[in-house]
């Protein structure tokens, strides 16, 4: 909660006994507990007075929401999952635009017209081949 570990905690617990001796140890203890509990109930009357005042289109606030870090990630994170919704889409068009693109063969004529036109593009990278050889040599 406080960035304290395990070992920070026994180096104060081991402290305050030294400090303060066992006999106050559990005074101290529930001292701490209330102080605890009244800082919550501060607290949560601060957010409550705070929703009353804004009224009811802030009923939903979170004091987290007022936070500079959170909301600056909070719009960052929307920017980029926005972003990445954009390129999703895009990536759907180009599917379509693909498969728009496929020949579809229903009719078996359909691939005499392929073959034909496999021909022709042949046809051309020979001649390109030949005039390439007759250049170099």
């Amino acid at each position: 909660m406080f960035g304290i570990g395990l070992m920070e905690l026994a180096v104060i617990a081991v402290l305050a006994v030294l400090v303060m001796g066992p006999d106050k140890i559990p005074g101290l203890a529930k001292q701490a507990a209330g102080l605890m509990k009244s800082a919550k109930n501060a607290t949560n009357s601060v957010r409550d007075e705070l929703r009353t005042n804004l009224g009811p289109d802030y009923a939903d606030l979170e004091l987290t929401d007022l936070n500079p870090r959170s909301l600056v990630r909070k719009h960052v994170m929307e920017a980029w999952n926005d972003d990445h919704d954009d390129d999703r889409i895009d990536d759907r068009y180009d599917e379509r635009e693909a498969e728009e693109d496929l020949i579809h063969l229903d009719d078996p004529d359909d691939l005499d017209e392929l073959d034909e036109d496999d021909a022709e593009s042949s046809d051309d990278r020979s001649t390109t081949n030949e005039l390439i050889e007759r250049n170099v040599s």
